[in-house]
């Protein structure tokens, strides 16, 4: 006979393995099995114990007389539980309910003591896996009717996990289209490349978004952004930052303007205090001569110039939104005839050289950009060659993925690579 004293039963959750970690179905390694036996007739649980023990030696029952005990008594040990209909606490299906409220995800096996098919068949509806008719149960059918609820539900949770995966790839997808829209370009005057990849320490996408529009014949307006922290939560505070510089790009409004009505939308659209912002937005005017720089807290983008690579511009930005401060400001920078730019969020530089505490930095991302050009590369007609290397490079010496999300966004004058 099975331990039914609370000693004994405490005993017993201690030596059982939890279902996770074997296939209860497997025959060549047979483990303990924690089944939960809520039944208050002693005869009753009596009987299921003895037939549990000649068909189930690998299992440990632990009883329980009403649901009150069962709710102390359930465990994450517990593979399997046989429910009683006829309980002090609970009659019925509201057994049934109260169970699958305590323990939604364990299989759950009805023993009625009434042949009536319609109260098992309510009794499944009401999210058992099984039920049998007390006395009525032959040898070793208790067994496999414990079996085949532990897979069935084993199939149910795969099935619920997949469903949810396919939910999560549908809003990564919807939240990528919000961070990484497609870019409104007129004409042969510039042309955009860029990737996004997310950091090793999460499926979802972070913060980080990336943006550019023109006119027919106005400035080419660039944009790109890092929301502190990391999540979705994140992620829908970048697409509505997004979203908002484009519609004010789209309307013209300077920079300065822009950052501010920025500030107030960030400020709203926040889920906790302190959380920040940080970006860069560049305006290049129609002929591609020069460029409006505003850094509030964002790496500042690298300029290529043949084999030349420089920071861009020389002076340090202003503080990031969300921060209260209102102390962003302008730089006027010239380009050269034949320019390309390079825009990043700090996830690349902020990647470990070694196993030190030594930081890749800026001046180790311009290197890592003139070694890739000394070697044959090509910013402007191959440029997502150019991205590429640096991500798998900044991998390398991180000693693997790294821990922030990291968008690239490559800008040159001219038509389109390959047009």
């Amino acid at each position: 006979m099975q331990p039914t004293s609370h000693d004994a039963a405490t005993h017993a959750r201690e030596a059982v393995t939890p279902l996770s970690q074997g296939d209860p179905l497997s025959e060549a390694a047979p483990r303990a099995l924690g089944l939960l036996v809520v039944e208050d007739d002693d005869g009753d649980a009596l009987l299921v114990e003895d037939q549990l023990a000649i068909d189930m030696p690998e299992s440990v029952v632990i009883r329980a007389r009403s649901i009150a005990d069962a709710r102390a008594e359930l465990s994450e040990s517990c593979a399997c539980v046989l429910l009683d209909l006829h309980l002090p606490d609970a009659n019925g299906l509201e057994a049934v309910a109260e169970l699958r409220e305590l323990a939604p995800s364990v299989p759950l096996i009805v023993l009625t003591g009434v042949d009536d098919s319609a109260i098992g068949v309510a009794a499944l509806d009401a999210g058992a896996q099984d039920y049998l008719v007390k006395g009525s149960v032959g040898s070793g059918e208790l067994a496999r009717a414990i079996r085949y609820a532990i897979a069935r539900a084993q199939v149910h949770g795969a099935e619920r996990e997949l469903v949810l995966a396919r939910a999560q790839a549908h809003e990564v997808a919807r939240l990528e289209r919000g961070l990484a829209p497609r870019p409104i370009l007129r004409g042969d005057a510039a042309w955009m490349s860029a990737r996004h990849r997310a950091g090793r320490s999460r499926a979802l996408l972070g913060g980080d978004f990336y943006d550019a529009v023109q006119s027919a014949d106005g400035p080419l307006r660039l944009v790109i952004g890092d929301v502190c922290g990391h999540g979705s939560d994140e992620a829908a505070i970048g697409v509505c930052l997004r979203s908002s510089w484009r519609a004010l790009a789209l309307t013209g409004a300077p920079l300065e303007a822009m950052v501010r009505t920025m500030q107030r939308v960030f400020e709203q659209e926040r889920h906790v205090a302190g959380l920040f912002t940080t970006l860069c937005m560049i305006d290049v005017d129609a002929r591609g001569e020069s460029a409006q720089i505003l850094l509030a807290g964002h790496p500042p983008p690298a300029l290529i110039c043949g084999p030349a690579v420089e920071r861009l511009p020389q002076e340090r930005g202003c503080a990031p939104i969300g921060l209260g401060r209102e102390d962003w400001r302008v730089e006027h920078v010239e380009l050269p005839s034949d320019w390309v730019m390079l825009l990043y969020t700090d996830g690349i530089i902020e990647g470990r050289v070694g196993i030190g505490p030594e930081r890749l930095g800026e001046s180790g991302l311009h290197q890592m950009i003139a070694a890739h050009l000394a070697a044959g590369g090509d910013a402007r007609s191959r440029p997502q060659e150019l991205i590429g290397t640096l991500i798998n490079r900044a991998e390398e010496l991180n000693g693997g993925p790294l821990i922030d999300d990291v968008a690239l966004m490559l800008v040159g004058s001219g038509a389109a690579p390959g047009a």
